[in-house]
């Protein structure tokens, strides 16, 4: 759960790829109500696992989850959104995942434009979620730089644009680097053909 997203394990089945509204009790004193489009879907032990990503959300909402949260799963805060008790840190560095949403595998060719430095590049996807892109590629990208990314996706569509921000990079291998990029506003329709492609 987070203010964008949750995953929902249900006995009936959702309409994949679609948009709906929901109702979604966290508690007898905190119900959500928003739209949502349903990203993925997984079985799991009888039940129906889906990733929801919320296309309309109030902030009154928003700040129910931040109570539920806090009240319940105070350990979690930092964890999940940088806030609240701090969690251990290992090997000098702090583990924290804040992906909402599974990752799926996808080697996309991608081409950039940097809108820090005006520089143009070329990379490759390693992995997508419905709010962001893991990339392969042979330069350094500095956090928090703007980029504009065009997918070439193999089912004879135009390359997919969207826009994004570094949210981190580092070396990969010799003369290669790995970053993570924050959508800035995901194209559903547009990544759901990322998700068929790959």
């Amino acid at each position: 759960m987070s203010f964008t997203g949750c995953m929902a394990a249900v006995t009936i089945k959702l309409p994949k790829d679609n948009f709906m509204r929901a109702e979604i009790w966290l508690s007898d004193d905190c119900i959500l109500d928003v739209e949502a489009w349903v990203v993925w879907h997984r079985p799991v032990d009888g039940h129906n696992v889906y990733g929801l990503y919320f296309t309309k959300i109030t902030d009154k909402d928003k700040e129910k989850i931040y109570q539920f949260v806090q009240r319940n799963y105070p350990d979690q805060l930092h964890a999940k959104w940088g806030v609240g008790p701090k969690k251990e840190e290992k090997g000098g560095k702090e583990m924290e995942d804040r992906r909402i949403f599974q990752r799926f595998p996808a080697q996309l060719p991608v081409r950039f434009l940097n809108l820090t430095t005006g520089s143009e590049g070329e990379a490759q996807t390693l992995d997508v979620s419905a709010k962001g892109l893991g990339l392969t590629l042979s330069q350094e990208l500095k956090p928090s730089s703007t980029l504009e990314m065009w997918l070439r996706i193999p089912d004879s569509g135009e390359p997919l644009y969207t826009r994004g921000e570094v949210a981190w990079s580092r070396p990969d291998a010799p003369g290669r680097f790995a970053a993570g990029i924050n959508l800035e506003k995901a194209d559903l329709m547009g990544l759901s053909r990322v998700l068929r492609a790959a």
